[in-house]
């Protein structure tokens, strides 16, 4: 089945990667205007049939952000903003407008615990004063919590209604403390379980599950090195240098839904991420506290208001990064999928091949590159297209193709004979900056999907209907290591901690 869907690998991923020499951090810092705001960065966006074992026919959705992320980031750590909305969208029909949103919502609480110091009771700079645990945070002085909701239709002016926990029936969860060090949270892994919620989803018979907290990063990137103009063999061998991310974290936006209750008429869905701030932002000059005014009603540093507004968006991989040129960057985060149309250029005559046949001499495939407007903005028919075609750029997943279980998965995907890794969907596992480069350098050139599910060619670049570069793997040199992921909810691996401070007790 799908025999030469080994040429679709970096299909998805192609156009991910299309322009090259220097931005490829996923979504990590990818326009000038979000630069400035890193609480509402989205860095990635996962999407993929679930494959812990007993959860067939669920689908995990994991958004993260908040990126580069040092885990001794103190003493505030990296809480998510109140005043802000994470969304995570899907449409089932092709008409590249949400059917279905997931809208989290978080609240900060600050305690103002405080230690008698001569007589005086004196306010922490801490956000903990001693050990915490999931069932005792006695000791922490920031509590988080969240919100979600489903909204069917218009993210805006669809109907609303709350994800609840399938026990209690609450609609408010706690976000874990941020992994500050092991003298304040001794074993984070099993500490962070107790944050992991079965949930009632509305109009859904199954419960789904849903985590939000930090991650240990699962990126994987040669980032500075690509940005000094590729300074290395981009067809040397694919462990020839290191994941220079490989000691941040991030925060991940963890939800599992049944696939039936995200599908519509065929079994594909396309994805993506957003994060929504208000319209106008007042700056106090003389904020107060409560113990300098005696008054929880204190005036904050800040007042927001007006209509949300986006500012950051994410379906596939490295689309902004690396796709969509500089005078455009902040206008793609403010799109919508629907209109994509005016980036069209970007996909069919993509920079990345241009950039590299000047730095390396190798040369780049005709345009206009119609291979990775079918894969990219369309889907593959039979694989990852929707019922309705409309150009959009969209993370895309073929629900009814099964997962592949941890142990046995590809990190190329569907360029290493993996159908259930990217651009079907995307995994924690699957080497995206790998799979998109050799895409981008002619792999899908004529490539056709023949078999049971579909028919029909990819598409040519220029006058070329055949690989160019004898479908060599172009790759950064930095390497996935499965060790380095979970094999269950929420699959990214516990973050590292910000001390350790084992052999500092003892």
């Amino acid at each position: 089945m799908l025999s030469r869907l080994t040429l679709i690998p970096a299909a998805c991923a192609a156009a991910t990667l299309l322009a090259s020499a220097g931005t490829m951090a996923s979504s990590h810092r990818e326009a000038p205007f979000i630069t400035g705001m890193p609480k509402v960065d989205g860095t990635d966006f996962y999407m993929f049939n679930s494959y812990e074992s007993g959860r067939d026919g669920y689908v995990t959705l994991i958004a993260n952000y908040l990126p580069l992320q040092d885990a001794y980031g103190g003493p505030n750590y990296f809480s998510l903003d109140d005043d802000a909305i994470y969304e995570i969208h899907i449409d089932n029909d092709g008409n590249a407008q949400e059917n279905i949103t997931f809208r989290f919502q978080f609240n900060t609480e600050r305690r103002d615990l405080a230690v008698d110091v001569g007589g005086t009771s004196v306010p922490v700079p801490l956000i903990n004063i001693g050990a915490v645990t999931g069932q005792n945070n006695d000791a922490q002085n920031v509590l988080e919590s969240f919100t979600v909701e489903m909204v069917t239709g218009d993210r805006r002016t669809g109907n609303v209604q709350n994800l609840t926990d399938a026990g209690s029936g609450d609609s408010s969860f706690a976000k874990p403390l941020d992994n500050i060090g092991t003298k304040s949270i001794g074993d984070y892994e099993t500490y962070a379980d107790n944050f992991i919620y079965d949930v009632t989803i509305p109009d859904c018979p199954m419960p789904g599950r849903v985590f939000a907290g930090q991650r240990q990063e699962g990126f994987v990137v040669n980032l500075g090195e690509v940005f000094d103009l590729v300074a290395l063999n981009p067809l040397g061998a694919r462990d020839s240098r290191r994941n220079i991310i490989a000691d941040k974290n991030i925060t991940s936006l963890a939800l599992e839904v049944p696939a039936d209750c995200l599908t519509g008429e065929n079994t594909v869905i396309g994805g993506w991420t957003t994060a929504s701030i208000r319209q106008a932002t007042v700056i106090n000059p003389a904020p107060q506290g409560s113990e300098t005014t005696g008054s929880s009603n204190a005036k904050g540093p800040a007042v927001k208001g007006g209509a949300f507004t986006q500012v950051s968006r994410l379906g596939s991989p490295l689309v902004n990064e690396v796709v969509i040129g500089l005078p455009d960057k902040d206008r793609f985060n403010s799109s919508e999928p629907k209109d994509d149309g005016q980036f069209a250029t970007y996909v069919t005559n993509p920079s990345l091949p241009a950039l590299v046949e000047i730095l390396f001499g190798v040369p780049a495939p005709e345009t206009p590159r119609n291979d990775l407007v079918t894969v990219f903005l369309t889907g593959v028919p039979g694989v990852t297209q929707l019922p309705t075609v409309t150009a959009s750029e969209m993370l895309r997943l073929n629900t009814g193709i099964p997962a592949t279980a941890a142990g046995g998965q590809n990190d190329l995907g569907v360029a290493g004979g993996d159908f259930a890794g990217f651009p079907n969907g995307r995994r924690p596992i699957d080497d995206v900056v790998d799979i998109a480069l050799t895409a981008a350098e002619g792999f899908l050139c004529g490539a056709d999907v023949n078999g049971e599910a579909a028919g029909g060619e990819i598409g040519s670049c220029g006058t070329q209907d055949m690989q160019v570069n004898g479908g060599a793997i172009v790759n950064d040199g930095a390497l996935p290591n499965a060790a380095d992921y979970l094999t269950r909810f929420p699959y990214l691996n516990t973050p590292l901690p910000g001390a350790d401070n084992v052999a500092a007790a003892e």
